[in-house]
């Protein structure tokens, strides 16, 4: 794991721990690594509640409650399939806050109009959802590790900003 994300992970840590807040994840493409990332410190089970990786639709849809008619018209990778696996991540993990992941990591797998690297994330709680879209393919392993980083920074930063905590 990068020091990138370690640092991170102890500020997520040092924030969550201190507001009693809780947070967790639903992961497509990054098959758990936000999860891994998240737990990287000692003491994320005093705010860390779980994960659902949600590499089919099915469980996207069973579990996380994406709507199927989303699925079926704009496919998994989204930006509004992000904004459901957070919302649906909330609810069935019974959290303050969630991130989610989907995409299309590679070698395979993209299209035209959703290449490899393509990966849309989202952090949020129940009344705020925000998104980010990775669109640059640098293989697999690269474009994982950059999704992995960029959704702990974002579930960071807005955590900071929902709670009133200066970046210090």
């Amino acid at each position: 794991m990068e020091l990138e994300t370690k640092v991170l992970s102890r500020e997520l840590q040092r924030i969550l721990y201190d507001s009693h807040k809780t947070v967790g994840t639903a992961e497509s493409c990054t098959g758990g690594r936000i999860a891994e990332a998240i737990i990287a410190t000692p003491g994320a089970s005093g705010y860390f509640k779980g994960s659902i990786i949600s590499y089919s639709n099915e469980i996207k849809e069973k579990l996380l409650f994406v709507s199927s008619k989303v699925l079926a018209e704009q496919t998994a990778v989204c930006e509004e399939v992000a904004k459901e696996m957070v919302l649906g991540a909330i609810r069935s993990l019974d959290v303050d806050f969630a991130v989610a992941a989907t995409g299309v990591a590679g070698p395979g797998g993209g299209t035209a109009d959703i290449p490899v690297g393509t990966i849309w994330i989202a952090v949020g709680d129940e009344s705020d959802v925000k998104t980010f879209k990775l669109s640059e393919d640098f293989g697999r392993d690269i474009n994982l590790a950059i999704a992995t980083n960029k959704a702990v920074s974002l579930l960071l930063d807005f955590i900071r900003e929902k709670l009133g905590v200066s970046d210090e």
